[in-house]
């Protein structure tokens, strides 16, 4: 088992090496891909380029700061926790480190289906950062810096296309050049901070403000539509000055659930997790909020905050008189420090101290720090490809809330595909996109470049249309096996595990499916009456895990022998069984929409001129946003069926004539053996067309 001190000395090396002189031999080297920011996006996106095979670097301001969970210290939940398995599947780190650093395991929707379980736990903030910074150090092709970029180095290849070269540092320090830049900023792009009246340049409390060069870059060289958002923290406080015993107690599961395919248990025992609490706001609160509006100029400002998780002075604003939850979580095993979820504020610290000592538990409450406000850049995301790659500038991708997003979760997810599509650009190898049907990642990825954002995003499981097959049990059949084979950002242990988890399971099923017998035979096996005296023919094993109460469990105590040796899979066979008929429906609707994404269109495409029937409106969409795919069109806001069709007729026609094209040259390549033979393996290839669409 891993020491607190091994840990510390570990932390504490990875501090050395990055500040030492001999750190900045490297500034002399042209690295492949360079990281800018430390935050969950910019360590899973370092990460990434590294396992895939591109010599990276990250930049960050602080070296401390790695790793650090800024705001609540906590990770999954609803949608976000499917977001973290499927991180971990694609051999991230979010989901191994919080299994070190959980103190408080949870699994949320328990009441609801497998599909929308959300796995969550509260985190240690120290274990937390110490286990991202000493996977970072031990990473091969990964180096870290300490420093703040000034601006990105570019070059413009046409007008309105840009190509970047590298980032140059503030201070007198060389320009470090790279094939491919991912900026993961975080609030720290542009960013304010707020506490009741008074405002200060900064991304996060204790840390320097970034470089307004960086954000001047992109709104003024390459061109870039910045827009503006605003976000909140709760104050921390003391755990003793609270009366835990007028809150009700909520204990964490007696087996917590791993985040992370190669982890059975986590790091913290059962019997040493740490209770949660909730207490609810008072007509007390509502009255200190209004009361301190005049003198909170962040609630003023008509920046768009995050609706899922809004400050307690817009709750009250919005919902006058309703009384809110607030939960109570512990910050750490050893902390004195409880963090209200619920009560993020920017009133003046004395009003917020007010504000607290209206909730019964906490009448007696101290503050350790106040809550504050951020304002930060984002870049418009419907300008990034699929792959998270900036559509006019070459090389150039962005991660994270930079991109509109909010929490951990959408962060790492970010991270970690715009560094797999980095460093490929940087290998001159294909960028690759993850459809909306086959995972999280993808629905998240697919809404940022497609709808944009007017308020920052969170990731629900609603926003899933597949969500009864994008389950977090099967994260990793979903996407290890892809992320080894055709990524390659998964290490061979973890892909050996997934070969053998699937053929496990296939080989389960397969024994499954061949026990057959009648209801009556099989309610004298298994002693249950849940199935029904009327029902006649055969059933199958398979069929009897569709029933409530009959678990794999129960089938392998009956039938040992043939069932026995797979109850290691007994819970995900039990769900999957479960969602087979409704995954077998939703597998027609998949490959129609398959279909549609096969069917790409250019990024140079002339909309406005497009000799197609399509209103104005949807000409300056399709403009604006460019969509890659013709699925892609279909989900922009403002699409009629009728364009849709339109546009699905001219793609069509062009592909049929493509189609001639292709065959006659076949014909000619037969009279004239020295040609190559096309490729007529894909039926929507046009790449010769005047659309110069590819496949």
């Amino acid at each position: 088992m891993l020491t607190r001190k091994w840990w510390s000395s570990l932390r504490n090396g990875l501090s050395r090496v990055s500040r030492a002189p001999a750190g900045y031999r490297a500034i002399h080297r042209r690295y492949d891909v360079i990281v800018v920011g430390g935050g969950h996006a910019g360590t899973e996106a370092a990460a990434a380029a590294a396992r895939v095979g591109a010599e990276t670097l990250l930049v960050t301001q602080k070296i401390d700061t790695i790793g650090a969970l800024s705001c609540n210290p906590s990770l999954g939940g609803v949608g976000k926790g499917q977001l973290v398995r499927e991180v971990d599947a694609l051999d991230g780190l979010c989901g191994r480190a919080g299994d070190r650093a959980g103190i408080h395991f949870s699994v949320l929707n328990r009441s609801k289906g497998p599909a929308v379980w959300g796995p969550r736990a509260q985190l240690d903030r120290q274990r937390y950062r110490d286990f991202i910074q000493a996977e970072l150090l031990a990473t091969p092709r990964l180096e870290v810096m300490e420093g703040s970029v000034e601006e990105l180095l570019v070059e413009e290849e046409r007008p309105g296309r840009h190509r970047v070269t590298g980032i140059r540092l503030a201070g007198h320090a060389p320009p470090l050049e790279a094939s491919s830049v991912i900026l993961t900023t975080g609030t720290f792009l542009s960013g304010f901070l707020f506490l009741g009246q008074t405002s200060s340049p900064g991304g996060r409390i204790g840390d320097p403000p970034s470089s307004s060069g960086l954000s001047r870059t992109l709104k003024e060289t390459l061109g870039l539509q910045v827009g503006r958002l605003r976000t909140g923290t709760p104050p921390r406080i003391l755990k003793d000055s609270v009366d835990l015993t007028l809150a009700t107690l909520h204990p964490p599961d007696q087996h917590p659930t791993p985040f992370s395919f190669l982890n059975t248990h986590t790091h913290c025992k059962p019997e040493e997790q740490l209770p949660c609490y909730l207490v609810r706001t008072t007509p007390g609160v509502d009255r200190v909020v209004m009361e301190s509006l005049d003198d909170n100029s962040h609630i003023q400002e008509d920046t768009k905050g995050p609706r899922y998780c809004p400050s307690i002075e817009s709750r009250v604003l919005r919902f006058p008189g309703r009384s809110h939850q607030v939960w109570l979580e512990p910050e750490g095993m050893t902390s004195n420090l409880l963090y209200p979820q619920g009560l993020s504020m920017t009133m003046p610290p004395d009003m917020q101290l007010r504000l607290l000592r209206q909730i019964p538990a906490l009448h007696r409450v101290e503050i350790s720090t106040p809550g504050y406000g951020v304002q930060y850049d984002y870049v418009c995301p419907t300008q990034l490809c699929p792959s998270l790659q900036v559509k006019t500038t070459q090389g150039l991708f962005l991660a994270g809330q930079i991109n509109g997003t909010t929490g951990y979760e959408e962060a790492a997810a970010q991270g970690l595909w715009a560094g797999v599509n980095a460093a490929r650009s940087a290998l001159a190898a294909p960028l690759l996109a993850l459809s909306r049907t086959e995972s999280y990642i993808g629905v998240l990825i697919d809404d940022l470049v497609t709808r944009g954002v007017t308020e920052p995003y969170r990731m629900f499981t609603s926003r899933a249309e597949f969500r009864t097959l994008l389950r977090p049990d099967n994260a990793d059949l979903r996407l290890t096996l892809k992320g080894f084979e055709e990524v390659g950002c998964v290490s061979a242990q973890r892909y050996n595990e997934a070969v053998r988890v699937k053929e496990g399971l296939e080989e389960a099923f397969s024994t499954l499916g061949s026990l057959s017998r009648s209801p009556r035979d099989w309610r004298k096996t298994l002693e249950t009456s849940s199935i029904s005296q009327n029902k006649g023919g055969t059933l199958t094993a398979t069929e009897l895990l569709q029933y409530n109460d009959i678990t794999y469990d129960d089938l392998a105590a009956a039938l040992p022998e043939s069932l026995a040796p797979f109850l290691e899979f007994s819970q995900r066979l039990k769900i999957e069984a479960v969602y087979r008929p409704h995954c077998e429906l939703q597998k027609k609707e998949i490959q129609r929409i398959e279909r549609e994404e096969g069917m790409y269109l250019s990024p140079d495409l002339d909309y406005l001129s497009l000799p197609v029937s399509l209103s104005n409106e949807v000409r300056e969409i399709l403009d604006r946003v460019r969509p890659t795919t013709l699925g892609a069109a279909t989900r922009l806001p403002g699409m009629t069926p009728a364009a849709i069709v339109h546009l699905l007729n001219f793609v069509t026609q062009k592909n049929n004539n493509q189609k001639k094209i292709i065959h006659n040259q076949h014909s000619r390549a037969h009279k004239k053996p020295s040609g190559p033979e096309p490729n007529l393996k894909y039926p929507y290839t046009l790449t010769l067309s005047i659309l110069n669409l590819k496949p």
